[in-house]
């Protein structure tokens, strides 16, 4: 399997990237292909410019100076999203790589009165993520990151496409040996994939 591993954390020493490299090297050791991808490594531009938005439902040109994030895309058989949660949601970094590069004409096209899926090559999608709300309060105001993903960036994928969440809550007030065992946790998760 071709997964593209979408990695967004600003720090290299961070818990975060601990777990990118666990789960790379779990999937690679599984057989698998892993096309990763570091956004604040690779400087990537979040932000949808106002000329970028002018041409955003334009399929012919809406791809221009993306086109290696789409072609990575275009390849996977499954993304794997690796980040913090931040106020309850992904970095303003990852979201801007969903706003600039699941666009009309790679995500989805525009029917009458329905939106098309596109992606039907991505057949699962997985989320690596730490947060440092405690499980009680992410249940409270209703798990709104696992609603993205799953009524809307889901939708757009294979019918069928299968979502595994690995978390750690409470992050704040986490042991070493805690973060340790989580790393653990999802390589072994990884090496089932």
């Amino acid at each position: 399997m071709r997964v593209l591993m979408i990695y967004c954390h600003p720090r290299p020493d961070s818990l975060c990237a601990a777990l990118r490299d666990a789960a790379k090297a779990a999937l690679e050791a599984k057989g698998h292909q892993v096309d990763l991808r570091d956004l604040y490594a690779e400087g990537f531009q979040p932000v949808l410019t106002a000329e970028e938005r002018g041409r955003y439902h334009d399929p012919e040109t809406n791809l221009a100076g993306i086109e290696d994030h789409v072609e990575s895309l275009r390849r996977a058989d499954a993304l794997l999203l690796v980040h913090p949660t931040w106020w309850y949601g992904m970095p303003a970094m990852l979201k801007g790589w969903f706003d600039r590069i699941w666009a009309p004409g790679v995500a989805f096209r525009l029917g009458e009165g329905a939106i098309e899926p596109l992606l039907t090559n991505i057949k699962r999608i997985g989320v690596i993520t730490t947060y440092g709300s405690p499980h009680w309060l992410l249940w409270y105001i209703g798990r709104i990151d696992r609603k993205l993903l799953g009524r809307g960036i889901r939708r757009l994928c294979a019918k069928g496409c299968r979502t595994d969440w690995y978390t750690l809550t409470s992050m704040d007030h986490r042991s070493p040996a805690e973060c340790a065992a989580f790393v653990a946790r999802v390589s072994r998760q990884m090496a089932r994939w």
